[in-house]
């Protein structure tokens, strides 16, 4: 890594005092359920942060983006989020900076010593800049452990679907904006079938975002979604908290084995 490529440690740590304090971070974790079986597939990680004006996450990267600091917090995030949930397959967001600033190559962030898959999560709502080097830098990361790349939020704000095909994930998340009242929408649930048969055919999982209703829950599992997150099976904690599956409703494995 030449000298010009690494993350400027001193200024950031500095920038996050002014942003915030650690003592005001916290982590809370949501399950992601298969909707075959009803199962936790894996647990999204969530900061927390006490201090009013930034208790929006995005609120509070935006800060940190423009304070130079993106990298730093994404950092400590993990150093408190690993820790938490051993063994565990986990979907940890990065902010678009964090890949600029090589903070995720560093050999000693917290994700390489996570004894369970780790999937990133990068906004597709934010544009990629310096889209050579963030490729370079996600291509390092998964050479040297369990770590998959996740799309977020597909259908919200920059909605570029070319995004899938340059970052090639394993996993891609629909926004909540296209699952909120899907049961009352026919265009909704074909739009909503054509992103996952898509995805399909470019070897990427789905996951439906913000599912709060069983009736939305009905018509995700019929467009093939692979997964589940939202109110519906478990609000944001910590301990880790237990899938509640929707009792009128059944998975599809668990309905054949009756």
């Amino acid at each position: 890594m030449s000298t010009s490529a690494k993350p400027p440690v001193r200024d950031s740590w500095l920038a996050m005092r002014t942003l915030v304090a650690r003592k005001d971070l916290s982590v809370v974790f949501q399950p992601i359920v298969d909707l075959e079986t009803g199962e936790a597939f894996a647990y999204e990680a969530l900061v927390r942060c006490a201090v009013p004006q930034y208790s929006s996450p995005p609120v509070l990267f935006e800060r940190a983006s423009e304070l130079g600091c993106a990298g730093r917090l994404g950092r400590t995030i993990r150093e408190l989020a690993i820790p938490l949930a051993p063994g565990q397959p986990l979907f940890i967001n990065i902010h678009p900076q964090e890949l600029n600033e090589r903070w995720l190559v560093r050999p000693d962030d917290p994700i390489y010593e996570h004894d369970g898959p780790i999937y990133l999560e990068i906004t597709e709502s934010v544009p990629l800049t310096h889209f050579d080097l963030v490729m370079s830098v996600l291509r390092e990361v998964k050479s040297r452990g369990d770590v998959q790349l996740v799309v977020d939020d597909l259908g919200a704000g920059y909605s570029n679907l070319k995004s899938i095909a340059d970052l090639e994930p394993q996993v891609v998340k629909i926004d909540r904006g296209l699952v909120a009242g899907i049961d009352r929408s026919r265009r909704q649930q074909r739009l909503v079938s054509s992103v996952v048969r898509l995805c399909n055919e470019l070897e990427a999982r789905v996951v439906a975002e913000g599912v709060e209703t069983e009736d939305e829950l009905a018509v995700l599992c019929d467009t093939g979604a692979h997964y589940g997150q939202g109110y519906l099976f478990a609000r944001p904690c910590y301990p880790i908290p237990k899938v509640t599956w929707p009792p009128n409703s059944m998975p599809p494995v668990r309905a054949q084995s009756r």
